[in-house]
């Protein structure tokens, strides 16, 4: 899966992954970490849960891809931010939440120094197999010792669609997490029924699992 597809679907405004209400997982879950500091989303598109989250007191850090998505999130919230360059990223920041528009596997442990917490709900599941270990590879290889990071993915029959969003199971977070993180499994929840469109394109089974890690235990 190449940049094009993500900056196409932006492009052509196909992002029926954009949630138009804050996560009830991050609701639910978020007081499960225990730490102060920036919050860092990844593939953050134009996610209103970077609101949620500034609202409870954090600053937050988000990296994009698309330009479009980056604009479309200040502008549809009612902001004019300030904008620099540098190095590989365009910065845009207001209000505590600051954009860096790029690639994420340019990412740079300097960049995010002051991060303490990840909310992963749609980067992770965004991508195929073989680019899902590259990812946790250079987010571990970035993040501080004892950052936590709250997980979210699904988890579907793979050969019924074709993702994104792909389907990743348990076993396949602790595969890729256990060497370097603590695991928590906080919960499986049946959501098919919820989401009508996945039944739609054939799929019988749909569950979310959300999960607590923390680096370097």
């Amino acid at each position: 899966m190449k940049k094009d597809f993500w900056l196409e679907r932006w492009e052509r405004e196909e992002t029926g992954f954009h949630q138009n209400e804050i996560n009830s997982y991050l609701r639910q879950f978020w007081q499960e970490l225990d730490q102060q500091g920036e919050v860092f989303v990844p593939l953050c598109g134009k996610s209103l849960d970077m609101l949620w989250l500034r609202e409870q007191g954090y600053s937050v850090l988000g990296v994009e891809l698309s330009a479009i998505a980056v604009q479309s999130f200040f502008r549809e919230n009612g902001y004019s931010p300030h904008q620099r360059t540098c190095d590989a990223f365009d910065h845009s920041e207001a209000d505590r939440i600051r954009i860096l528009c790029g690639d994420f596997f340019d990412l740079s442990p300097d960049d995010v120094s002051c991060v303490r917490m990840v909310y992963d709900r749609a980067s992770m599941v965004a991508l195929p197999t073989e680019m899902r270990e590259k990812y946790v590879r250079h987010l571990l290889g970035i993040l501080p010792d004892g950052a936590q990071i709250l997980l979210i993915t699904f988890e579907y029959p793979q050969g019924e669609m074709s993702g994104p969003p792909f389907s990743v199971s348990v076993a396949e977070v602790e595969n890729l997490y256990r060497e370097h993180a603590k695991i928590r499994h906080l919960a499986r929840q049946d959501v098919l029924a919820q989401n009508p469109r996945f039944a739609a394109r054939g799929v019988s089974q749909l569950h979310e699992n959300i999960f607590l890690l923390t680096v370097g235990q």
